[in-house]
């Protein structure tokens, strides 16, 4: 998201910070009703485009959503209202803001009983559980399989021993994969709580797990690249053949030995 869709972002969520840090608990609430918001745009491309549309008075769209939203709280319809009055250089930007907005108010709700870390680390837990787990990621994505399956392989995974904002997140994400693979989300998840935490992720994929010495090495150096002091999460990957994948973001440092195949192969297509 870039351009004038950033600066409506950063702008919406810059109002909607201290309303969740008032909500406290409740904020969870407001997150489950913005991700209702998110599935009814993703289901409607009219709606989508209309809410979106800079042609369209804001007050008509304002009016629209609050009837979308109708018996939702009112912190919940007055950041929707925001959203949909700003402009967006895409349609598909505004649902991507409507659900950052609704995953910081469910991680809101773990940064008020001071679970955040907690809900960090077990989300990570999940991406390398899965790591070796190929049919399960590919049941977690498949459109076919029903949503409701989906979410209930979740919290058999689970098995009742994560955090509720853990357990929420896990489940979003395999009921609403939204087109991105189950590991990504996690992972775009995670981020965003460091983000929050003021500190960056790295996740280094790598065929092999790495000794301590080898991880504090590559925290160091990942570290310098990227200019500020960063928590290496490491994910060991069967499909690797050699070499390491880290990611930071939008920032890939990619050395796996099919990375340079797939160059190799690029090259001699050229």
């Amino acid at each position: 998201m870039r351009g004038t869709s950033r600066a409506s972002l950063v702008a919406a969520q810059g109002q909607w910070s201290p309303v969740l840090r008032e909500a406290g608990p409740q904020a969870l609430t407001l997150g489950q009703e913005l991700f209702a918001l998110v599935d009814a745009l993703d289901a409607s491309g009219s709606l989508r485009r209309t809410l979106a549309d800079p042609s369209i008075e804001a007050d008509a769209k304002a009016g629209l959503v609050g009837r979308l939203l109708d018996g939702a709280d009112p912190r919940t319809v007055e950041v929707a209202q925001v959203l949909v009055r700003s402009r967006w250089s895409a349609d598909a930007d505004l649902t991507e803001a409507v659900e950052r907005l609704a995953l910081l108010a469910v991680l809101a709700t773990a940064e008020s009983d001071g679970a955040l870390e907690r809900v960090e680390d077990e989300l990570f837990r999940i991406t390398r559980a899965l790591a070796g787990q190929r049919e399960v990621r590919r049941y977690l994505l498949e459109p076919s399989y029903p949503a409701q399956a989906r979410g209930e392989l979740v919290d058999t995974l689970l098995g009742g021993r994560a955090a509720p904002v853990t357990a929420v997140v896990a489940r979003r994400a395999a009921v609403a994969p939204r087109g991105r693979r189950y590991v990504t989300t996690l992972l775009h998840v995670v981020d965003l709580i460091a983000e929050l935490r003021s500190r960056q992720v790295a996740t280094v994929t790598t065929a092999s797990p790495l000794s301590a010495t080898q991880t504090t090495r590559l925290t160091d150096l990942v570290g310098r690249a990227l200019g500020r002091p960063v928590q290496l999460n490491v994910v060991v990957d069967e499909d690797v053949v050699g070499g390491l994948r880290v990611q930071s973001g939008p920032d890939v440092i990619d050395a796996t030995v099919l990375a340079r195949l797939a160059d190799a192969r690029r090259q001699l297509a050229g």
